[in-house]
This record gives C-alpha cells, sequence and structure tokens, in this order.
C-alpha cells in the first residue's frame, strides 16, 4: 500500500521528464529552422506582436453574445465597436508611421504593446456600452504601432530573398491569435466576457518587456540576420547591393526602365508626411496592392466579427463545435500563410519576377471559388473542407503581397508606406463589422438566413481584391526598376556624406 503514492510520483516524474524532452526537441527543431535563437527570438518577438492585436480584435467577436446579453446591445453595436477600434487604428497608423521612419522601433512598439494591456484591462471594467465604446477608441489608437513598426523591422532585420518566407511565419502569428481570440477568450467570454479581456491583457505586459530588449537593426538592411545555411547566391556583398531586393536586383540586370517621374534624388526622411504620401500614391503597384490587400481584410475583419454566430447558425452546432471549427479553418490558414511566402520567394529565386504578385492573384482567384459552396451548405461535414481550403488561400496571398511592397518602396520609406497602407486598409476594415451587422440586421432581416445572405454579398469584395491583384502583374517590374534606382541614389548620397564628414 506504500508503494502506490510513490509509484504514482515515479510516473508523473517520467511523463514530465518526457514532455520536457519533446519540448526541447520542439524548441531545438524550431530555432534550427529558423536560423538560429536570435532570428527564432526576433520572428516569434514579432509574431505575437500580431498575435495580440488579433486577439483583441477577435475576441469582441467570439464574445458577441455575452455582450449582447450583458450590456442589452444589437449585432449593429457589437460591429460599431469593432469600427470605431479599427477607424481610430487607421488614423493612428500615419503618424506612427512616420516615427517608424525617424526613432527607435523596438522602444516605441514596447511601449505601445504597454498602454494595449491597459487598455484590455480598462474594457474588462466597463459598467456600460458608452464606456466599452471609449476604451476600444483607446486600444485602436495604440494597436496602430503594430502595422508600420513590424513591416520597418521585417525590412531590416531580414535579407530580401527570404522576406516572404518570414512574413508566412510572422502573419501565423496573426492568425494564431485571431484563433486564441475566437476559442479560448471565447469561450472564457461564456462565463464572463470582463474574464476575456483581464486574459488577453496579462501576456501584454510579458511581451512588452520582451519587445523593449530587441536589438535595433540599421536601416536599409546592413545589419539583417542572414540564416547560417543560405547559400552564397542568396546574398551579395556590397552595401549598394545589399540595399536592394531581389526583385530589384533582377529588374537591373534585365534593364527594366524605371520610371523617371517617381525615381527619388535626395534623401527620403526629410520628405514631409503629405510629401511621403503624394509619392507613395503615385506608385501604380502600391495602389493595387492596397486596394486588394483593403478587399481581402474587409471580409476577413466580417469573418472575425460574426464568424463564430454563422457557423453556429448555418450548420446548426453549438459554440463549443462551432469554435472548434474554426480552429481547424485557422489550420488551413496558418499552412497557407507558410505556404504562400515560401512559394513566392521560391518563384523569384528562379529568376520570375511577378513570382510573389502571381501566388497572391492565384490564392485570391481560389478563395473566392470556395468560399461560395461553404456559404449555401446547410451542413459543416460538407462546408468545412471548403471553409479550411478557401481560409488556406485567403491567407495564403498575404506574405508574397506584404514582400512585394518592400520590393517597390524606397527602405527609408516603409515606416510611412506602411502606415498609408493600413490607414487605408483598416478603414476598410472598420466598415466590415458595422455593414455586416447592420445588413445582416436591417437589409436580410437577422438570423441565420440574414447572416449567409450578407455573407454572400460580401464575397463580392474579395472577388475584387483578386482583380485587383491581376491588375498588378502589369505594373509590378517597372515600380520595382523604380525603387532600385531610387535606393541607389540615397546610398550614394549617404555614402558621400560619410566621406566629407
Amino acid at each position: 500500500m506504500t508503494e502506490g503514492p510513490g509509484k504514482g510520483r515515479e510516473a508523473v516524474g517520467v511523463a514530465a521528464a518526457a514532455i520536457g524532452s519533446l519540448s526541447r526537441s520542439a524548441s531545438d527543431a524550431l530555432t534550427k529552422a529558423l536560423g538560429g535563437a536570435e532570428r527564432t527570438r526576433v520572428i516569434v518577438l514579432l509574431a505575437s506582436v500580431l498575435a495580440l492585436s488579433s486577439a483583441d480584435a477577435s475576441t469582441v467577436g467570439a464574445s458577441a453574445t455575452p455582450l449582447r446579453h450583458a450590456l442589452h446591445i444589437t449585432n449593429t453595436d457589437i460591429g460599431l465597436l469593432v469600427t470605431v477600434t479599427s477607424l481610430i487604428a487607421a488614423i493612428a497608423s500615419l503618424p506612427f508611421g512616420v516615427l517608424a521612419d525617424r526613432v527607435r522601433r523596438t522602444w516605441v512598439l514596447g511601449g505601445a504593446i504597454v498602454l494595449w494591456g491597459a487598455a484590455m484591462i480598462w474594457s474588462a471594467t466597463v459598467s456600460g456600452f458608452g464606456e466599452l465604446l471609449l476604451a476600444r477608441v483607446f486600444l485602436g489608437g495604440v494597436t496602430a504601432a503594430a502595422g508600420p513598426m513590424v513591416a520597418s523591422l521585417v525590412g531590416d532585420y531580414f535579407p530580401a530573398y527570404e522576406r516572404g518566407r518570414i512574413y508566412g511565419y510572422i502573419l501565423a502569428g496573426e492568425l494564431a491569435g485571431a484563433g486564441i481570440g475566437f476559442a479560448v477568450t471565447g469561450d472564457v467570454a461564456t462565463l464572463s466576457f470582463r474574464a476575456a479581456f483581464v486574459l488577453l491583457a496579462l501576456p501584454a505586459f510579458v511581451l512588452a518587456w520582451l519587445v523593449f530588449r530587441l536589438p535595433e537593426p540599421r536601416r536599409g538592411g546592413r545589419d539583417a540576420l542572414v540564416h547560417p545555411e543560405a547559400r552564397p547566391e542568396d546574398h551579395w556583398p556590397g552595401e549598394e547591393e545589399h540595399r536592394e531586393t531581389d526583385a530589384q536586383r533582377l529588374s537591373r540586370e534585365r534593364g527594366l526602365e524605371p520610371d523617371p517621374d517617381l525615381v527619388l534624388h535626395g534623401d527620403p526622411r526629410r520628405l514631409s508626411l503629405i510629401e511621403a504620401t503624394r509619392h507613395i500614391l503615385r506608385i501604380r503597384t502600391n495602389i493595387v496592392l492596397i486596394l486588394a490587400s483593403a478587399c481581402g481584410y474587409y471580409f476577413l475583419a466580417g469573418v472575425q466579427t460574426f464568424g463564430v454566430e454563422f457557423v453556429t447558425k448555418q450548420y446548426g452546432i453549438d459554440q463549443a463545435l462551432g469554435t472548434l471549427v474554426l480552429l481547424v479553418v485557422g489550420g488551413g490558414a496558418v499552412a497557407g500563410v507558410l505556404a504562400g511566402g515560401a512559394i513566392g520567394d521560391l518563384l523569384l529565386r528562379r529568376g520570375y519576377l511577378k513570382g510573389r504578385i502571381l501566388v497572391a492573384a492565384i490564392a485570391a482567384t481560389a478563395a473566392v471559388v470556395l468560399f461560395v459552396p461553404a456559404i449555401f451548405t446547410r451542413s459543416a461535414v460538407t462546408a468545412l473542407p471548403y471553409i479550411t481550403f478557401a481560409a488556406l488561400c485567403l491567407s495564403a496571398q498575404n506574405p508574397p503581397v506584404d514582400a512585394a511592397r518592400l520590393d517597390i518602396m524606397v527602405p527609408l520609406l516603409w515606416g510611412r508606406a506602411e502606415g498609408v497602407r493600413t490607414f487605408l486598409r483598416t478603414s476598410a476594415m472598420a466598415l466590415a463589422p458595422l455593414l455586416f451587422g447592420a445588413v445582416s440586421d436591417h437589409v436580410f432581416g437577422g438570423g441565420r438566413s440574414g447572416l449567409q445572405w450578407t455573407f454572400a454579398v460580401m464575397v463580392v469584395p474579395l472577388a475584387a481584391s483578386a482583380w485587383f491583384l491581376w491588375r498588378g502583374l502589369a505594373t509590378y517590374p517597372r515600380d520595382v526598376a523604380t525603387a532600385a534606382a531610387s535606393t541607389r541614389r540615397p546610398a550614394a548620397t549617404e555614402a558621400a556624406v560619410g566621406r566629407v564628414t
């Protein structure tokens, strides 16, 4: 009898040791795959930043039913909460874009994350809808730091030949955060929406401390963290060549002519926000990519807000099972971001200049085709493959598009370019929850049928996203050549200044 507890403790110890060994093995494998401890640290932290931001956004949608009951609000009010947060984030992304080009980005981002945690705790203590709306306004203002800061840091931390793949890893974090918002905090919200908000607030302070400790990379990618197993042909010595992306190098080698009206002749850091914005919006491919991204994220914002409710009502399942369905779909989306970025990089390395845009265009088209049957079927079993592969295709376009945007932009404008894109993209996203909710309630009469027809109508912007990406194939090469010409001029200017001083 006395041996029973001892054997039990021994079994627990063996199990704990086995789990610890598996965890260490998984950690070692991840570190090796990502190219070392320092690269892994940066990728994981940047992915965690987007994960936390996405989880914050998804929690309102996952908590929709408890919020309606506790605060006596409607679908339109739920949409308004998300819309206001997104609109404020859109406006705040512009000044954060300026900061991303001029100040120490890791400190600004860390400080913003501290304020995220404070905003989530405030959200957990509200007594009414008006106070919750005010808390979400503050949250939107501080989460706007994520887009410009992460985009600028990715460009400087990692070499050009693998940015699509790196974006895939980082955007996987964004999807994981949405899954946490839907699943973990959504289930907690069935007990208390306040507990769900607190659950998201606590990791923010730990994440902020870790981001504060990140080293600040030099501008232009001159201190990029090169993968130790990278082949010599993947990167080239010399400062001027190191500043070029793979696409820009290909355009130069093929003798593509830049647009003389868009080549920058001075230091981009001296441009005011208005001057920089004017230049950014004159780049045709950038406009195409912004519109495509806005349409795709518009649809995704609606799914984040009303996805759980649509799945449970359309397929006749409870919220726990509906959350499980969305987690499976999320797995497909993660596979999509990892595959999309890697395939785009592979095509570019093999000399196909338009490879990243082509991958995004094909993926966007397939997503539209796959979402239609998923919306109209009533069976969860039948819908699951369609939704999963549609999510895979929807997410696969984002990493190559994000990497392609760095190809057509001068490095010293990356922060402001991302700020402008985030402003326009987030403005479109801000409208989605409100329009989804209002159309569902007031156009199609609410309930299951209202959500079904709302999702069907909202596939149209998704189709527009695919159309814009196909258009981008024609403008991308020349805009890449223009960015290459602009990049070489500031580099030469800085070198001359260095010689004089």
